[in-house]
């Protein structure tokens, strides 16, 4: 079999150099690193835009296994997984509940997206926002997990200060059995929540976070940023009190603050760590071991995919995860919930392909050929 294809931009072939990242191994030593998961879609059901989402169950669970194989802790239904994009709530619970079971069967690590996403569309209370927080709080406290609690796209449109933040919040740290982690997504993953926090400018908006660590000593794990702005983020991770984790969800500059600086380093928890798990592992064992080199030499190729899949606009990336997925053989179709693999361009995702084979995440060079040939025959890209 070939493992030529024709691209838009001309031919191309795979190089099938992946295999030397697949081993799999226990979690890292040096640095706390979580993947945010994709969903899979179960392409026999509807799953068009407004409808409620339908699973492959097997297959969903099957990545989550993947990942905890390479040493990975799972990041469950966060933005990565449709939250607000397609999965409504009901299956993000079940989702939750069914992740975290499979978790304790392996000794997996867990975290869970907590958010307000029950709610109907349009304007809600305080009130109701609260009510929608501690409803989910506590399932995923049923469940098992770690909770993260998320931005709230009714929480950004109803609060009118940053004291609505700091008291909504508080009362939710308070309520949780177990210390939580803070989630702060940029507009540029969300444009409804510009001015989260209270403030649009993000160094006081920082300020608010700030204050609500400071109020709950101990009850805190930690602050996962996703800004897209490595400065603020290391300036961000020096206010942290002591025993607080910044969590990187910077998928743009990852390498450079997981592996840190004199003063201090991020741990992760990111989207394209899901997508780019072999690599990552390995290079996450060479910080185990000390080797900068190796380290920064395994991740360098992964920078231009990640930033090409996380590119503008940014909240679409979950359609190159899927596709990623596919190419790799994590599932066999490209179909979505709520529709959303027509949210990149054909010639998006045909560089995708490039970039991916460079980066060294594509190991069967025969599989991802006859996946793209199928594909780009879909689109009009003769083969």
């Amino acid at each position: 079999m070939t493992s030529t294809v024709a691209l838009p931009d001309g031919p191309f072939t795979f190089s099938g150099s992946g295999g030397d990242h697949a081993a799999p191994g226990p979690p890292f030593r040096t640095r706390v690193a979580y993947a945010a998961a994709h969903v899979v879609a179960d392409p026999s059901a509807g799953n068009g835009p407004g409808a409620p989402a339908v699973l492959d169950w097997e297959a969903t669970l099957r990545f989550r296994h993947h990942l905890w194989a390479h040493g990975f802790g799972v990041a469950e239904a966060m933005d990565t997984a449709q939250r607000g994009m397609g999965l409504d709530y009901p299956t993000a619970r079940e989702l939750i509940r069914r992740c975290a079971t499979e978790a304790r069967a392996v000794g997996g690590r867990v975290v869970a997206g907590v958010a307000t996403d029950q709610l109907p569309p349009g304007p809600a209370s305080l009130g109701a926002i609260r009510d929608a927080y501690t409803e989910q709080l506590a399932d995923v406290s049923a469940a098992g997990a770690v909770p993260v609690l998320m931005c709230s796209r009714q929480l950004a449109a109803a609060a009118s200060s940053a004291d609505d933040y700091l008291e909504l919040y508080s009362g939710l740290v308070v309520q949780s059995d177990q210390p939580v982690v803070l989630h702060w997504l940029g507009e540029a993953f969300d444009p409804a929540l510009a001015g989260y926090w209270g403030d649009a400018e993000v160094g006081a908006a920082a300020g608010t976070v700030l204050a609500l660590v400071a109020r709950h000593p101990g009850r805190i794990d930690g602050v996962k940023l996703s800004l897209l702005d490595a400065a603020f983020e290391v300036w961000f991770r020096r206010q942290l009190p002591a025993g607080v984790r910044m969590y990187t969800g910077d998928d743009f500059n990852y390498p450079e603050l997981v592996r840190g600086d004199a003063v201090g380093y991020s741990d992760a928890l990111l989207g394209v760590f899901a997508a780019i798990a072999p690599v990552a592992a390995a290079a996450l064992r060479a910080l185990d071991t000390g080797d900068t080199g190796a380290y920064n030499q395994l991740f360098a190729p992964t920078v231009p995919l990640a930033r090409h899949l996380f590119g503008a606009p940014t909240y679409f990336y979950k359609t190159g995860i899927v596709f990623l997925a596919y190419l790799t053989g994590h599932q066999d179709h490209v179909t979505m919930v709520g529709g959303l693999q027509t949210g990149r361009s054909p010639r998006h995702l045909a560089h995708l392909i490039r970039l991916a084979d460079a980066a060294g995440l594509l190991p069967d060079a025969d599989l991802a050929a006859h996946r793209a040939r199928a594909w780009l025959t879909t689109v009009g890209v003769p083969q």
